[in-house]
């Protein structure tokens, strides 16, 4: 299922009934970076911002990140087990949900959240609260998914490594798109330590790509999760010759 800008609009328009604003949408970046300034602090405004609903939109509505879900399809098949790491408004996930997908969403306690909980609601997969997981309170043994992604996440994290790191331990494969910030204005974005990062995927490598020109989308097994599967196909090589 591709993107659908018009339902991705008239649901925010049916959420914030009379407060919608047209204009909020059509100027979200300007509207954006007015409220970072003024907040003053990026962990807080990630945590309150009801302007963010208007950006969230509007950037779901391009259809940019239609190759990064191509990718996901390819690697994990309808029926997976798949993690919206970082979910905001949830529009990612919401695709894969109604592609057939067993999506859980985690990220902050916000008023994305708080959006997305109507939408899963609204679009009828019961207690939408109950898929999504407070990153503030994971539960004991959380993990075991087929897939982690995180989309256009990592370049507003604190300490990206960190984030990657945490995936890693959550999923049997990690896809994430890593941003080159380099020569970015890092208003809204986070340094990114690209070579590092690409560097520790580097051992169970998948995929990796390019698109829009500075955005590295890749997916790999884990370390220790690459070593268990090579030695699965060894035994399995292993076993055939034995026949």
């Amino acid at each position: 299922m591709r993107a659908d800008p018009a339902r991705e609009q008239r649901e925010l328009e049916e959420y914030l009934g009379p407060a919608f604003e047209l204009e909020r949408l059509q100027r979200h970046e300007q509207a954006t970076r007015e409220e970072w300034r003024e907040v003053g602090d990026a962990e807080r405004f990630y945590r309150t911002s009801r302007s963010y609903l208007y950006d969230l939109t509007a950037f779901a509505m391009t259809g940019t990140k239609e190759p990064y879900h191509a990718a996901l399809r390819r690697l994990v098949a309808p029926g997976a087990r798949i993690l919206d790491y970082g979910c905001g408004i949830g529009s990612d996930g919401l695709r894969l949900l109604d592609d057939g997908y067993d999506v859980t969403f985690a990220d902050f306690a916000n008023p994305s959240t708080a959006y997305l909980a109507w939408r899963l609601e609204r679009r009828g997969h019961g207690d939408g609260a109950g898929r999504i997981v407070d990153l503030d309170a994971l539960p004991d043994g959380f993990g075991g998914f087929d897939l982690a992604f995180a989309f256009d996440v990592l370049e507003h994290a604190e300490d990206p490594p960190a984030v990657q790191r945490t995936l890693e331990g959550l999923a049997d494969v990690v896809l994430v798109n890593l941003l080159d910030t380099d020569g970015d204005d890092l208003e809204l974005h986070r340094p990114m330590p690209l070579r590092p990062m690409l560097h520790r995927a580097a051992p169970g490598l998948l995929l990796h790509e390019r698109h829009h020109e500075r955005s590295h989308l890749v997916a790999y097994r884990p370390t220790a999760t690459a070593g268990r599967f090579r030695t699965a196909l060894r035994r399995r090589r292993m076993d055939r010759r034995a026949r």
